[in-house]
């Protein structure tokens, strides 16, 4: 009876303490004595798995992992900078592309401009500088130019488009270090003397030179470039009369050569990538005969 009292009082104090009877009073299938010599106890749970173990090798308190090892860490740092390496070579690789595609397209638009061009637009004249010096289309050669035709007396369109040309002369100056040679013909030779010209452009960027001469020598340069010539042939400086013309600006290669026309569709900015572009794509005479040479040539055409 004591035995029994004693039994019920053991399990009553460990449930309460929430305590394994079985990690105390078995170890490895051999019974252990509790808190007296009387009292042997089982427990009826399920053996745990921390049970067979010995006590050294029990876990105490929140788990602890181990780091990893250096070379794995190293590898994945790796991983990740020949990711973002091979992006950015991707993306440059991309835009290097693009802008050689841009221009080879230009350089092909060129040469077809100026196949078209040595045809149908420019050739000889003979004209004379506000400095009272001839010019030539011999005087087109080893730079860019660019051509406007128009006069002194026109009232706003002409101001507007020199104030356009000036832009994008300072500009490829300024920004791209490219030297142009700036060109105003005069549609009204009765009016428009070197003197006067002279005057009138001093208003705009003072590389422009302007061009005049006869009545025959001004409507023959106007016929070659295709460019609209209304001026009456026998009117006097003090008369009022009008004066049509078209309104394009003309790029010239180095060559002589006609490259592009830019009407009024282009504004400053747009002008002014046309123009890069095209001064860009540019190739020597020698260059392109050279190329069209080679085995590769399809590349160009």
């Amino acid at each position: 009876m004591l035995n029994s009292s004693r039994k019920y009082a053991c399990r009553s104090l460990f449930r309460q303490a929430n305590v394994s009877i079985k990690g105390l009073f078995y170890n490895g299938g051999a019974y252990r004595r509790g808190f007296s010599t009387g009292c042997c106890l089982r427990s009826d749970n399920k053996e745990s798995p921390s049970a067979r173990q010995p006590l050294d090798r029990l876990q105490l308190g929140d788990e602890i992992n181990e780091p990893e090892p250096i070379r794995t860490r190293f590898f994945q740092f790796s991983r990740w900078k020949a990711t973002i390496a091979l992006l950015l070579l991707s993306g440059g690789t991309y835009a290097y592309l693009s802008r050689k595609r841009r221009l080879l397209e230009t350089e092909k638009e060129a040469d077809a401009n100026r196949a078209y061009g040595s045809v149908a637009l420019g050739g000889p004249f003979n004209l004379t500088d506000f400095n009272g010096k001839p010019f030539t289309e011999e005087n087109l050669k080893g730079k860019f130019s660019i051509l406007y035709f128009g006069f002194s007396h026109c009232p706003d369109i002409c101001p507007e488009e020199l104030d356009r040309l000036t832009y994008w002369i300072s500009e490829l100056d300024d920004k791209d270090h490219i030297k142009i040679q700036p060109l105003f013909i005069s549609c009204d030779p009765a009016r428009d003397t070197p003197d006067v010209l002279k005057e009138y452009l001093s208003d705009f960027h003072p590389a422009i030179i302007g061009l005049t001469g006869t009545y025959d020598q001004v409507k023959s340069v106007c016929k070659k470039y295709k460019v609209y010539f209304s001026t009456p042939r026998d009117v006097k400086p003090n008369q009022d009369y009008l004066v049509d013309h078209s309104i394009f600006f003309y790029l010239i290669d180095p060559e002589g050569q006609f490259i592009d026309a830019l009407g009024r569709n282009y504004d400053e900015q747009s002008g002014l990538e046309k123009i890069r572009e095209q001064i860009q794509a540019y190739v020597p005479k020698e260059e392109r005969e050279r190329r069209s040479k080679k085995w590769y040539s399809f590349i160009f055409n």
